[in-house]
């Protein structure tokens, strides 16, 4: 069996129902889960919010953690691979130094990486 990939998802400033709303929207996570990927969120909301956040989107997510421990996500899950979809250079320092690809949430990297993690899925990418 294969190992599952990891994405995880900042909040503010990423996702489509952050403070302030960020570029990916809530149909992405769900064809993530929809395709086995390990789906949660590495946020610096507290993970009661993290929790009752997935919760009302009615996402089973994986995991929840603090931003500054998306590293330990590395030892609680084996996976081919970790993915950290974030807005700030904070967002991409912390996926570096945990060994996760960082994957920037804005218009044009979106495109891009869309297609990296759903290659049969163009319509993600859009």
């Amino acid at each position: 069996m294969t190992p599952a990939r990891l994405l995880s998802f900042d909040i503010d400033g990423t996702l489509e129902i952050g403070e302030p709303p960020g570029i990916v929207p809530v149909a992405l996570v769900r064809t993530a889960k929809r395709l086995g990927y390990l789906v949660g969120s590495c946020s610096d909301r507290p993970l009661s919010y993290q929790r009752a956040l997935w919760e009302r989107l009615e996402i089973a997510a994986d995991f929840t953690v603090l931003k500054h421990r998306l590293a330990d996500l590395r030892a609680r899950f084996a996976a081919a691979t970790y993915y950290h979809v974030g807005d700030t250079d904070v967002d991409e320092r912390f996926a570096l130094d945990a060994g996760f690809t960082f994957l920037r949430a804005d218009a044009v990297a979106h495109r891009r990486w869309a297609l990296e993690l759903f290659p049969d899925a163009g319509s993600m990418a859009r």
